[in-house]
C-alpha cells in the first residue's frame, strides 16, 4: 500500500495512494490503507497526487482516502481510466480533478517539475518519475523491470536513463521487491512463446489464470487462443475491467473476439480457453468457484488443464495449496511457475538494479517497495554499485536528501487504516480488537437487571465460540460465577453499574481461563429499574 510524500519549499507532492489486503489478524476486514493523518493536517500545502501506474497497491486507496485531502490527481491515460472507474463506483467522478499526462512531457505541480519516464512493468504504462526541484532531481522508479521485448510498453530505456544520469540525480528512490533474484527479471516474449507451445499440447478445457492487471500477459493469452484454435472467454470482474480499459486506451487492438460465458459453456471442451482471475487462490474469484463447481455457467472436469501464469505470492502458499489439491482431486492438470516457464516478474532482479545504478548514477539511494530484508539487501547492492549514501526507511520517517547524504530528521504519524464494512477506521480501533478476541477466544454477553441493589432475575447469558462438551453445564457454571461475584459485593457497590460490570467480567474470565484455557471477550449489560 504505497504512499510517498516529497516536500520542497513548504509544499508537498504525493506519489501513489495504494491499498493492501488484510490478513487473519483483522477478522472481517478485506482492505487496508496507509494512515494519511499527517498529510490531512497539511492538505492546504499538498499540490497533487502523481500516480506511477495502475496496480492496486498504488491506486486502490484513492476512492477511500482522496476525500480527506482533495488534491489534483495526475496519471497517464490507461492508469487514469482505471482510477476513473473506481471514482465512478464511489460517486466521486464529478469531484476529482483528474489530469492526463504523457511520457516525456514535463509538467509543474507547485515547486516540483515532474516528467514521467516510461519503464516496463507487469501492467501497461508503468512509469518512474523524474522529480526536479531547486535542490536537485529525485528519480522515483515506481515498480519496474528491464525487458528488451516487453510486448506492451517500452523496451530497455537505457539512453533515457543515461541522459537523466548525465543531468545529475540527487537520489534514486527505488523498487526492492525482487532484489534476491540474481539475474534479469525476464522477458514477456519468452513467456508468450512458452505458453503457446505448452497450450498446444493440452486437451479438454484450458484455463490460464494470471494477474488481471498484466495487459501484456492478457495479450499473450489472446495469442494462445489464436494459435490453438480455441475460443476465448474472460472471467472475473477485474479481468473484464482491465480488458475494457486497455481497449479504450489503444491496447489489445488485435485481441480475438471474447465470448459471453453462457455461450462459451456450450462449446466442445477442447475448443475453449478460459482466462480468469484467481491466481492467488482467492475464495470468491472465478477459478475457485469453478474448482468448487459453483460457477453459474462453466465447469472443470477430468482432463482439463489449469495454468497458473503468475507468481505464488509469499503468504498465499496454504490457500493456493488447497486450490491445487481441489483441482488435482478432480483429475485436472495443474501447471504453476514451479513446474514450467509460465511467468516472469514485473520487478527488477539484481542484474537490472546494477544496470539502473550504472546508468542513473545517483548520489544517494533510498530503497522502497519491499519488506525490511529486501530494503537492506537493496541498500547493500547500491553501496556495491558505488552509491556513496544509502538509507533504509521505515514508515513515518522524514528524510532529508541533499548533496551531502540522506538523513532521518524526524518522524511523522503513520499507521494503517482498514475498510470495515463501508467505514474507514483505524486498524487498532477497539472494535477490531474485540472482534479479534472473539474470533480467537470466544465471547460472553451477560445481561443483569437490578432494582436498587437487588438482582431481580437470573443473569441472561449469550455464549459464542467457547469450547464445551456440555453447553448447558458451561452455562450453569458461568451463571454461578456471575451470581457469586455479585453476592460478594457490598450493597452500595451493586448500585454502581461500572463496579458490577467489572466484577462480573473478572469472574467470567477467571472461570474460562481456569476451566477452558480461554480468555474471552466479555460484555456486561446492566439496567436499574427506577422507583
Amino acid at each position: 500500500m504505497n504512499l510517498n510524500l516529497y516536500g520542497n519549499k513548504g509544499r508537498w507532492l504525493m506519489v501513489d495512494c495504494g491499498m493492501s489486503f488484510a490478513g487473519e489478524a483483522y477478522p472481517g476486514i478485506d482492505l487496508m490503507f496507509p494512515d494519511t493523518c499527517f498529510i490531512e493536517r497539511e492538505k492546504e500545502k499538498l499540490v497533487g497526487l502523481v500516480v506511477t501506474h495502475g496496480h492496486e497497491d498504488h491506486i486502490g486507496a484513492i476512492p477511500y482516502l482522496w476525500p480527506r485531502f482533495r488534491c489534483p490527481i495526475y496519471a497517464t491515460p490507461f492508469t487514469a481510466s482505471l482510477i476513473m472507474d473506481k471514482l465512478k463506483e464511489a460517486g466521486l467522478s464529478e469531484e476529482v480533478d483528474l489530469r492526463l499526462v504523457h511520457d516525456d512531457s514535463p509538467f509543474e505541480a507547485g515547486p516540483f517539475n515532474i516528467t514521467y519516464v516510461a519503464l516496463a512493468h507487469s501492467i501497461a504504462e508503468g512509469h518512474g518519475l523524474a522529480i526536479r526541484t531547486n535542490a536537485g532531481t529525485i528519480f522515483h522508479t515506481g515498480d519496474w523491470k528491464l525487458d528488451p521485448t516487453p510486448l506492451i510498453g517500452p523496451g530497455c530505456p537505457s539512453e533515457t536513463l543515461k541522459t537523466l544520469g548525465d543531468e545529475g540525480v540527487l537520489a534514486l528512490v527505488g523498487d526492492s521487491t525482487n532484489v534476491f533474484y540474481p539475474d534479469n527479471a525476464g522477458s514477456e516474449l519468452a513467456v508468450r512463446n512458452r505458453l503457446i507451445e505448452l497450450s498446444k499440447g493440452q486437451s479438454g478445457r484450458l484455463v490460464i489464470t494470471t494477474f488481471a492487471s498484466n495487459v501484456a500477459r492478457l495479450d499473450t493469452i489472446g495469442e494462445v487462443a489464436k494459435a490453438t484454435g480455441r475460443h476465448l472467454v474472460l472471467l472475473g470482474r477485474s479481468m473484464q475491467r482491465i480488458y475494457r480499459a486497455a481497449q479504450e486506451t489503444g491496447y489489445l487492438q488485435s485481441f480475438p473476439p471474447v465470448l459471453d460465458e453462457e455461450d462459451a459453456s456450450h462449446l466442445p471442451r477442447e475448443k475453449l480457453l478460459i482466462c480468469c482471475t484467481g491466481c492467488q487462490g482467492e475464495h470468491r474469484a472465478a477459478l475457485a468457484r469453478m474448482a468448487r463447481d459453483e460457477h453459474k455457467h462453466l465447469t472443470l472436469a477430468k482432463g482439463d488443464t489449469v495454468i497458473f501464469s503468475s507468481k505464488i505470492i509469499p503468504g498465499n502458499e496454504l490457500v493456493l495449496g488447497q486450490l491445487f489439491n481441489t483441482l488435482a482431486a478432480g483429475g485436472i492438470n495443474v501447471i504453476t511457475e514451479k513446474d514450467d516457464f509460465v511467468h516472469v516478474s514485473g520487478h527488477p532482479g539484481q542484474a537490472d538494479l546494477k544496470d539502473m545504478y550504472e546508468w542513473v548514477r545517483p548520489k544517494n539511494a533510498i530503497p522502497v517497495h519491499g519488506e525490511y530484508r529486501h530494503l537492506s539487501a537493496h541498500a547493500s547492492l547500491a553501496a556495491t554499485a558505488g552509491i556513496a549514501h544509502t538509507l533504509i526507511p521505515l514508515n513515518g520517517d522524514m528524510i532529508s536528501i541533499s548533496e551531502t547524504g540522506v538523513d532521518k530528521i524526524d518522524e511523522v504519524p503513520s499507521g494503517r487504516l482498514v475498510l470495515d464494512g463501508s467505514q474507514v477506521i483505524n486498524a487498532d480501533d477497539p472494535s477490531i480488537a474485540d472482534r479479534r478476541r472473539a474470533s480467537f477466544q470466544g465471547f460472553v454477553t451477560v445481561a443483569l437487571v437490578f432494582e436498587d441493589d437487588t438482582l431481580l432475575h437470573d443473569p441472561h447469558l449469550a455464549i459464542v465460540g467457547l469450547p464445551s462438551e456440555s453447553p448447558l453445564i458451561l452455562h450453569d457454571r458461568l451463571l454461578d460465577a456471575c451470581e457469586t461475584a455479585l453476592e460478594r459485593m457490598k450493597a452500595t457497590e451493586r448500585q454502581n453499574s461500572a463496579a458490577v460490570e467489572e466484577s462480573v467480567r473478572i469472574a467470567i474470565r477467571r472461570l474460562c481461563r481456569t476451566e477452558l484455557g480461554k480468555n474471552p471477550g466479555v460484555a456486561v449489560l446492566t439496567s436499574y429499574l427506577e422507583d
